[in-house]
């Protein structure tokens, strides 16, 4: 496989299992396509023309130093010079593949946040709501990636010869998939306890587990009953809204399953009555990272796994 074939298969599972589903996505490139096309010749040039065909603003090629096939790929949830150096060190590496977003990938954070509008409504959040609340984040987040140093893993990829690109909401949509369709498919999920067993049934929650890291109950007990269960904060960028708590409380959720969670919204999902299960941060990666690479080892390409993931393969023996 080339580079460019490894990057669009990623994206290309990450539509097909993105909650708007493959008519939503087609509709919102058109939209955007639409406002391209009335773009001046110069607002063109400074255009990102990948973004026509790529719903995913923080997944990207970000450094193409050979144009070969790709045989052995190195991967890791975060991917600084240190991975770049390993890289180096391994021999053989063709392509580094970083999940958390890197460069203009991480510039571009904030453009993705808007799916979890669309998520929530799906739950009963009135759109409405959802984009009201959410757009005061989405600005904080783009702010607060804009002091960063974008370029500095990039930059060190350039200098030592490595082809490198990030793949992030794609692969977090394939872990909420998963998650999603397997509480729906459980019918015996009445209590917390139920659903932390659940999850502990899956590889990467299981390992992390052993690491200290595994699923913990954030707000609630495991006596709670789980009322209805969302999975709205497993993909989107990263943390939404501390005030959309009250909003999904209202919709009649119960139960929210996520990866991470600030004090913030701890405190503001416990005002709600709302329970909250923290899959884990590093194993929901490594679960939607796991499936995608499941794909590329089918199509022979080697695979080196570091940087906090939890490689587990499904694929058909």
């Amino acid at each position: 496989m080339k580079i460019k074939e490894i990057y669009n298969l990623g994206i290309e599972m990450g539509i097909n299992a993105d909650f708007r589903g493959r008519k939503k996505i087609e509709e919102l490139l058109k939209r955007r396509k639409d406002k391209f096309e009335k773009l001046s010749d110069k607002e063109k040039q400074e255009f990102d023309r990948d973004r026509l065909v790529n719903p995913y603003s923080d997944s990207i090629i970000l450094n193409i130093s050979e144009d070969k096939e790709i045989k052995k790929i190195l991967i890791g949830i975060d991917i600084g010079p240190a991975e770049v150096l390993l890289a180096k060190e391994i021999g053989g590496i063709d392509l580094i593949i970083s999940h958390h977003p890197l460069g203009k990938g991480l510039a571009n954070l904030a453009g993705v946040m808007e799916l979890q509008c669309d998520v929530l409504n799906q739950y009963g959040v009135p759109i409405n709501i959802a984009e009201g609340l959410m757009k005061e984040r989405i600005s904080e987040v783009a702010r607060g990636v804009n002091a960063i140093n974008h370029q500095r893993t990039v930059d060190t990829a350039k200098i030592l010869g490595f082809n490198l690109i990030c793949l992030h909401t794609p692969l977090d949509n394939l872990s909420a998939k998963f998650l999603k369709d397997k509480i729906e498919k459980e019918n015996s999920l009445i209590r917390i306890e139920d659903l932390t067993n659940l999850l502990k049934e899956i590889p990467e929650y299981k390992q992390a587990g052993k690491f200290g890291a595994g699923p913990k109950v954030f707000v609630g007990s495991k006596e709670n009953r789980c009322g209805k269960i969302a999975v709205t904060e497993v993909t989107g960028g990263t943390e939404g809204s501390s005030k959309l708590y009250e909003k999904m409380a209202t919709a009649g959720i119960g139960t929210i399953v996520g990866m991470h969670m600030s004090e913030e919204h701890k405190k503001e999902a416990e005002a709600s009555h709302i329970n909250v299960m923290i899959a884990g941060h590093m194993s929901s990666d490594s679960l939607g990272i796991n499936l995608f690479l499941d794909e590329l080892e089918k199509r022979e390409v080697e695979v080196t796994s570091c940087s906090g993931l939890i490689r587990v393969s499904r694929a058909q023996k």
